[in-house]
């Protein structure tokens, strides 16, 4: 992949994440969402490759834009050839009611790397890269937390273990606490859940659950670039829905690693903040037509994370990109 494309895709969830913003706490959590996948959509068409959404807000029946299989981008021949998994807003219920947490997210790898994950639920372990290569999915909930606190140097009362707040985690949670760890619940977000793990002065050790499978693909390229580590396994909960695991080549049940989810030495991650949350601001509107916005972005091959604050003039980049006020 071509270098240029890490700040490329900046302007992208920046864009996303302006346009989300604009809707913070009005309680339209569609709107919201459906701001954030058009803006995104037109800034794609301004960046230089030839892109293949393969996790998207859909198939082509059920998503007008931003749908799996959709081709993105200006590029020409010679141009790089990606594909693309997006969320244009993830937690837009977070948004609709003037929660923390939200963000606009995009992960870029070379054709044929990203899992084609199908919208379904996905069990999930993510770490930083202190525990890298330590974890495994098949174990309990304690042989996971003893090694991620030996790794880190930790006491077992010491690690926070992170979950969405959901009645099906009521097991996982009594064996965190019975094993002496930490819970934090959240009541939406889990790419941004997985993402803490990799920064320790956010307090978050290890992320457990079931959640989405296109979250956990994101989730997946943020750690690779990181250093950290995930795994995940498809729980398909009808045979319709086992059927399509088998359709794409994913044999139903089977444990799912890191190199599974984002294959190769390269991926570019970048999560741009609509409200506030430990890791990103969200977008400020100052007045006067400024705006600022937070990101992050990664790249594997090199390793650098970059978090980027900008200030935008909205009247210029409305005229710039065609993107409505």
């Amino acid at each position: 992949m071509e270098r240029s494309l890490t700040l490329e895709i900046v302007r992208v969830t920046e864009t996303a994440a302006l346009a989300a913003a604009r809707w913070l706490g009005l309680g339209q959590k569609n709107e919201a969402d459906g701001a954030a996948t058009d803006a995104m959509r037109r800034m794609f068409d301004t960046v230089n490759m030839r892109a293949t959404v393969v996790i998207g807000e859909g198939e082509m029946d059920e998503a007008p834009q931003l749908y799996t299989g959709e081709r993105l981008g200006c590029g020409t021949e010679g141009d790089p050839e990606v594909d693309i998994a997006v969320d244009p807003l993830e937690g837009t219920n977070l948004v609709a009611k003037g929660l923390p947490g939200a963000l606009t997210c995009v992960a870029i790898a070379d054709r044929g790397n990203i899992l084609h994950a199908p919208d379904m639920y996905m069990q999930k372990i993510a770490v930083g890269p202190e525990a890298s290569g330590k974890i495994d999915l098949d174990w309990p909930v304690a042989a996971n937390l003893k090694v991620v606190a030996a790794a880190k140097g930790k006491a077992m009362s010491d690690l926070t273990v992170v979950l969405l707040d959901r009645p099906r985690h009521q097991a996982i949670i009594d064996e965190v606490r019975k094993a002496g760890a930490r819970v934090k619940l959240i009541s939406d977000g889990d790419v941004a859940a997985a993402l803490a793990t990799a920064f320790p002065e956010l307090g978050i050790d290890v992320m457990l659950g079931i959640g989405g499978a296109p979250e956990g693909v994101l989730a997946a390229a943020a750690l690779k670039c990181m250093g950290g580590d995930f795994q995940g396994r498809l729980l398909p909960e009808d045979e319709s829905q086992r059927q399509k695991c088998i359709d794409m080549g994913i044999e139903p049940g089977r444990k799912l690693l890191l190199e599974d989810l984002v294959a190769g030495d390269d991926c570019i991650f970048a999560a741009s903040g609509v409200t506030d949350g430990d890791l990103l601001r969200g977008v400020r509107f100052l007045g006067n037509d400024v705006a600022m916005s937070h990101t992050v972005v990664m790249r594997a091959k090199t390793g650098t994370v970059r978090f980027v604050e900008t200030r935008h003039n909205m009247e210029r980049a409305v005229r710039a990109t065609g993107l409505p006020r």
